[in-house]
């Protein structure tokens, strides 16, 4: 566990490769592998629910075709979400954010809650997600992370529920960050480690800034990122906390 109060490594998309991402058998996944915190993408159907999925359309991870806000959740939820990463998957169904959040409440897991709109349901989404996070998270525990790369998405999220914690994404980080994180009362800096330099890590470090990065699958640069002082690494790789000494 970080001073921060979450843990330093974090499984990508719920299970990294290990299952199909954003899916409950990759939360399941992620746990088994020892993580105590994964990563997940929502997004909203048609008809508003909340469901777990990366791409704006279905293609990559499912047997659907078309954009997933096209689609009503009932027949998102026919899909086969698994097949593509191996028949031992067949037939795993995109899942709800309520089934997220019990999942993760069962397991007693950290979660980075990505909000993750389709174009033009930036608000929406953001809304939708932390209006549900707040409701159905239990009292007393630890509450999850929200981040976006939409700041629209993130701002509608601190609306409604203000006491949410949330982590600004980027690919790269922007010169202007800081001035970002102020308007949204954001607690934590995340970004693509392979975009982000000595001289930018070590100002955002030096604010006292958790700095968290993705998609870090390599020891030697986990080990570096560490060492530099990133806070949280997102990852692929289940076996790779094991590589890096220390951890």
């Amino acid at each position: 566990m970080n001073d921060w109060g979450r843990p330093l490594w974090i499984a990508h998309r719920g299970g990294g490769r290990a299952a199909p991402e954003n899916t409950l058998a990759a939360i399941h996944a992620g746990a088994a592998a020892g993580f105590r915190m994964v990563e997940f993408d929502v997004m909203l159907s048609r008809d508003g629910v909340p469901v777990l999925i990366h791409d704006d359309t279905l293609e990559r991870t499912t047997d659907g075709r078309g954009a997933v806000a096209a689609h009503d959740f009932a027949a998102l939820r026919r899909l086969d979400a698994g097949s593509w990463h191996g028949p031992a998957f067949a037939g795993e169904a995109i899942p709800t954010l309520g089934e997220a959040i019990d999942l993760l409440i069962g397991l007693d897991l950290d979660a980075n809650i990505e909000i993750k709109p389709a174009p033009g349901h930036a608000r929406a989404t953001g809304d939708t997600v932390a209006r549900m996070v707040a409701a159905r998270w239990p009292a007393g525990r630890t509450l999850p992370l929200f981040s976006s790369f939409d700041f629209d998405a993130l701002d509608a999220a601190r609306a409604r529920a203000p006491e949410v914690p949330r982590g600004l994404l980027f690919e790269a980080v922007p010169d202007d960050w800081r001035t970002q994180m102020r308007a949204l009362g954001a607690v934590s800096l995340h970004c693509d480690h392979s975009r982000l330099d000595a001289e930018r890590l070590a100002d955002i470090v030096g604010a006292g800034i958790p700095l968290l990065c993705y998609t870090v699958n390599q020891a030697d640069r986990a080990a570096a990122l560490i060492a530099a002082g990133v806070r949280g690494l997102f990852t692929d790789c289940l076996d790779l906390p094991g590589q890096v000494a220390g951890c």
